[in-house]
């Protein structure tokens, strides 16, 4: 019989770690101290299950065969999912999101290779967020693994983790977000273009501004594509404002999906973030919500999508002006937990023999 309190003890220790929302840092921080950490909350102590080779059948005369995991022993089984926009003008962000991040969760071929999820609509956030949670769950065990590793041990259990993203340019020289540069002797232009362009001109027959407008949602698409958002030194932000709630939008979405998805062994930690595109310097990342999916709670901390609650200014950090985002009065730690309920979906196969 699965008991949920181990699990849930994890949690705990997931959501007792300070988490800070809005500040623009370099990805190395954003991805250490707030995305892996808050996973390796989830893993500690039990048999790490990602690599295809710990998957085989039980061992017969390949040697290969014998590298499989002893599935008695309590084990977690980690796949991982990432969205961000296809931009080109990313400099490096998603190699160096796989090399720390990916590395860690998502599944490893029989040669080495990361098979995260990898999905990369037009703007970012995601395309569909219940498609998002049904192709990573479907993927992560098929039948004969889920009763393998359900009948193994009664306290293993699935980690699906979810990290969406979408992005905004800023040009170094007048601090502006919404443009950039290819590179310094490139000229300016939108980043990003997709949802520039849907607040800028919209056009109904453009599947992208649709979509992006339904992620916005009606009252923030009509104040976006009027008002302009500004810091107190006069900066303007409302590019960088629409793009975090595409991102945030998408996260929840995906959460809510998964709640359908996952049975009583699903576990999923999500995070929504914005890339920085910087002309001629790596670029920086701003966190924006993280929330967890397990055994009938709905747990979400971050910024919201009410785009009139944003605010932004202008910080010194690093010898560097960066922007610092807050949202209806809250800033970096200050942020509620807030969590719901839902029933939890039995999984249908014959070996899932928990309450």
């Amino acid at each position: 019989m699965f008991d949920p309190t181990a699990a849930r003890a994890r949690l705990d220790r997931l959501w007792n770690l300070n988490a800070k929302f809005g500040m623009e840092h370099g990805s190395n921080r954003i991805f250490l101290d707030e995305i892996v950490s808050d996973r390796m909350q989830l893993i500690g102590g039990l048999q790490v299950l990602r690599d295809e080779l710990q998957f085989a059948t039980p061992p017969t005369s390949e040697d290969r065969d014998a590298c499989a995991a002893d599935l008695r022993q309590p084990s977690v089984v980690t796949t991982l999912a990432y969205t961000n926009c296809g931009d080109r003008i990313h400099h490096g962000e998603t190699e160096h999101y796989q090399r720390i991040v990916a590395s860690r969760f998502a599944t490893v071929s029989e040669l080495g290779t990361l098979k995260p999820e990898a999905f990369h609509p037009t703007g970012g956030g995601t395309d569909d967020g219940a498609t998002l949670a049904h192709v990573t769950w479907a993927h992560a065990l098929d039948d004969e693994l889920r009763t393998r590793i359900y009948e193994g041990n009664a306290q293993s259990f699935v980690l699906s983790a979810f990290d969406l993203k979408t992005h905004v340019g800023r040009d170094i020289d007048d601090s502006a977000y919404g443009m950039t540069r290819e590179s310094k002797w490139r000229a300016r232009r939108a980043a990003c273009g997709a949802v520039a362009g849907t607040l800028a001109g919209f056009n109904e027959k453009n599947d992208v501004h649709r979509r992006i407008r339904n992620d916005l949602g009606e009252a923030n698409f009509a104040f976006l594509a009027k008002e302009k958002i500004r810091t107190a030194e006069g900066i303007e932000i409302t590019a960088a404002v629409a793009a975090a709630i595409v991102a945030i939008h998408g996260m929840h979405e995906t959460a809510r999906a998964l709640r359908t998805e996952m049975d009583q062994r699903g576990l999923a930690h999500l995070t929504a973030s914005l890339t920085v595109n910087r002309p001629g310097l790596p670029d920086t990342l701003i966190y924006l919500a993280r929330a967890t999916v397990f055994h009938g709670e709905l747990a979400v901390q971050g910024f919201g999508t009410d785009a009139q609650k944003f605010r932004g200014e202008m910080i010194s950090y690093r010898n560097e002006r960066r922007l610092r985002l807050s949202y209806d009065g809250h800033v970096e730690a200050d942020f509620p937990v807030q969590k719901e309920s839902y029933e939890v979906r039995r999984s249908m196969q014959p070996a899932d023999i928990f309450a």
